[in-house]
């Protein structure tokens, strides 16, 4: 039995849409498929930048936090050492303090006692087995007893007198020191006292690189 023309024009038309069909699900399934890609992609973008950030963060807290652990006369002498240029890469390394407790500074002397003496030699033995070339900002302090001015030219004195023992003794190089007085303006103990004085009658070597 032939079969009437419509009758083939609608068999056409129905192998031609079952046809499109397959090809539009295959295209959809492959669109799909790179979408899918290109999500995870952007997911995997977004997750490493996310931990980049972290440790970012995580660098700057423990910055901050060791920041704060140094003191604030410390803190200063990076800053002014960071805008003078002085250093390599900029960051603090420590500090070492010579109290009249333990160097004994003569009373209205600038006068490097041999226990001072035996503390610098020590700091500059340190600084030589670390074979690092640091910045040195020696810082002179006293106590309240006396005038503003007279206490700022002490605590210059005997800062200058440590520069010049590591610099003769140690050959300690000029241009790697920088020397200024707080005088009585910044103490860390009580000045009423015999203790807290002697506390703060002090020279502050900062090391920085």
């Amino acid at each position: 039995m032939s079969m009437k023309p419509w009758m083939i024009s609608v068999s056409l038309v129905a192998a031609l849409i079952g046809t499109t069909g397959c090809a539009t699900k295959k295209y959809v399934k492959e669109e799909t498929g790179a979408v899918n890609t290109r999500v995870d992609e952007v997911q995997g973008q977004v997750e490493e930048s996310q931990t980049r950030l972290n440790k970012h963060d995580q660098t700057l807290a423990a910055h901050e936090q060791k920041m704060g652990e140094i003191s604030q006369t410390a803190q200063d002498a990076l800053r002014r050492a960071q805008e003078a240029g002085k250093l390599a890469e900029g960051k603090f390394l420590y500090e070492t303090v010579l109290t009249d407790e333990k160097v004994k500074f003569g009373f209205d002397t600038s006068d490097l006692s041999p226990e001072a003496r035996a503390a610098l030699d020590d700091f500059a033995s340190r600084i030589k087995q670390e074979n690092k070339n640091v910045y040195v900002e020696i810082q002179g302090h006293t106590d309240s007893v006396g005038s503003a001015k007279y206490n700022e030219e002490l605590g210059l004195l005997r800062a200058e007198a440590v520069r010049r023992y590591l610099n003769q003794s140690q050959n300690f190089p000029l241009h790697r020191i920088n020397v200024l007085s707080y005088g009585k303006t910044s103490p860390v103990a009580d000045n009423k006292t015999r203790t807290g004085r002697a506390q703060n009658r002090r020279v502050v070597l900062v090391v920085l690189d």
